[in-house]
């Protein structure tokens, strides 16, 4: 069934909303899934604040277009999914974490990040970063190392002595 002009003129418009109101955005392939499991999906991002919508490659091409991101768009085959939200990484974080569970059913195939294109390997390494809590706890264990070093070598060499 045919889509009317108006319809589409709607759809364009939330693309548009989407990318000039996004930090980033996850270009997905979700060849093969299933309705209930796509609504999991939905659900688990919603929660983290991101957002999940589908639209025409044609549409969402065309919105992209507008949004003035250097590089070069990445070839987007199959079903094309768009995962957006205002926290630069989370977006991608969702994804990657269901690709790896539903084995080839999701996948990323690229995105747009700090308004640049990313291609889907780079869009993988950013979908790996650590939570902004998990940094700082690695930051704050890095530097209370060699302080917790220094102690056991202080209390070792006044064992020593006594």
């Amino acid at each position: 069934m045919a889509v009317t002009k108006e319809k589409k003129a709607e759809v364009l418009e939330k693309l548009r909303k989407i990318v000039k109101d996004s930090e980033s955005l996850v270009f997905i392939n979700f060849h093969s899934l299933p309705v209930e499991e796509s609504k999991t999906i939905r659900k688990a991002l919603r929660e983290k604040g991101v957002g999940y919508t589908i639209a025409k490659k044609t549409l969402t091409r065309k919105a992209i277009s507008e949004g003035k991101f250097s590089g070069t768009l990445p070839e987007l085959p199959g079903e094309l999914g768009i995962v957006y939200g205002t926290d630069p990484i989370e977006g991608a974080r969702g994804v990657y974490e269901f690709q790896k569970k539903l084995d080839k059913k999701i996948q990323i195939v690229g995105g747009v990040f700090e308004g640049k294109f990313m291609t889907k390997d780079e869009m993988t390494v950013i979908a790996q970063i650590p939570g902004l809590k998990t940094l700082q706890t690695m930051f704050v264990n890095l530097i209370n190392s060699p302080i917790q070093r220094l102690v056991i070598g202080l209390n070792a060499i006044a064992e020593k002595k006594q």
